[in-house]
């Protein structure tokens, strides 16, 4: 028998997937500390795809496109699944896109982006370990190092 550790939403997205150590961290970029509406999360939840994963559901939240490239940083094997009076109605995989702008800060201290106010801009060298190669100082920052853009 299956046994659902986390209760289902009416309305709203489940983001599934989430590697366990970053379920804070996407809750952080996404601004969901300050969500108005209902907010459930689990951490270190058994899954055959990840060995422990973390989900977060939202009642009453749907993304646009750039919350959904910020969520894909953290956890680019996420899921997304839009639900409407507790039906699936879509479920997609998260995907990097080929650059990334004003989401997270360069590593590097010397960077111009450090000291000027000038938007961050990164290609996406490896979408899967996530390693971004800044578009200013040319050194690359990987996940050990993401600092969130404020």
């Amino acid at each position: 028998m299956k046994e659902f550790v986390v209760k289902a939403i009416d309305n709203g997205t489940v983001i599934d997937h989430i590697p366990s150590e970053n379920v804070f961290n996407v809750i952080r970029i996404l601004n969901l500390e300050n969500f108005d509406n209902q907010i459930l999360f689990g951490t270190n939840l058994e899954s055959k795809k990840l060995g422990l994963k973390g989900i977060i559901k939202m009642r009453n939240k749907y993304f646009e496109k750039d919350e959904i490239n910020k969520i894909a940083i953290f956890a680019p094997q996420a899921t997304l699944i839009k639900i409407k009076e507790y039906q699936i109605i879509e479920k997609t995989t998260v995907t990097l896109p080929e650059k990334i702008e004003a989401i997270v800060k360069c590593f590097n201290p010397n960077c111009i982006t450090n000291s000027e106010n000038i938007t961050t801009k990164f290609t996406v060298l490896d979408k899967v370990d996530v390693k971004l190669l800044c578009h200013y100082c040319e050194k690359i920052t990987d996940k050990e190092n993401f600092i969130i853009s404020k």
